[in-house]
């Protein structure tokens, strides 16, 4: 019986998974994204996130323990002086899991796994929006119909759809109508009583 046996085996004798999650969390390390299958990510996400959290205290003893895992120098050096300085305040989950669709070959769904911290576009801050809620739309809804105030006439009694559409028609005809201007006849006043400007 295998009781309490969660982890994704991926199809691979222990030593081969072992080697295959090393190299993965190499790449991760040095290139910040890579992109493989989602079951593969899952995996990574599990052996790579606890390294991270060994590099935010640079003492021999945690170099060794890293390097026991990666096998490369450059790695391990990558992770303690340029990854392990910008997630030093991030209380854990340092990766982000993007899916990204299925392979044409053998129709694996496919991902990119990323450190959360060293992708610019997510860290750009975001623009405070204002909280929506359903009563807000309906009260724009409500303003576009009564933006035309109707006079009392037979037009009110009729369906609100109709009272809409007869409304418009009236106020585009009252636009066309001209209404002739009756100018009132200039007063002269003397000069020496002009108003002063202050």
């Amino acid at each position: 019986m295998r009781h309490n046996k969660k982890f994704n085996h991926l199809g691979r004798q222990a030593a081969h998974r072992g080697a295959m999650l090393s190299n993965m969390s190499t790449s991760l390390i040095m290139h910040k994204r890579i992109f493989t299958t989602t079951a593969k990510a899952k995996a990574l996400k599990i052996v790579v996130e606890p390294l991270i959290t060994k590099a935010k205290e640079d003492t021999t003893a945690n170099r060794r323990l890293v390097f026991s895992s990666l096998q490369q120098k450059e790695a391990v050096t990558e992770l303690f002086q340029v990854v392990a300085p910008k997630v030093g305040d991030r209380p854990g989950g340092y990766t982000r899991i993007i899916k990204t669709g299925f392979r044409l070959g053998d129709n694996a769904a496919m991902c990119f796994i990323e450190l959360v911290d060293f992708n610019d576009n997510m860290l750009k801050t975001k623009v405070d929006k204002k909280a929506k809620t359903r009563r807000s739309s309906v009260k724009k809804k409500a303003d576009a119909v009564d933006v035309v105030p109707v006079a009392s006439t037979p037009v009110e009694k009729a369906a609100p759809v109709a009272k809409e559409v007869v409304a418009k028609e009236v106020v585009a005809e009252e636009v066309i109508v001209e209404t002739p201007v009756v100018e009132a006849p200039a007063v002269e006043t003397p000069a020496a009583e002009a108003p002063v400007a202050e």
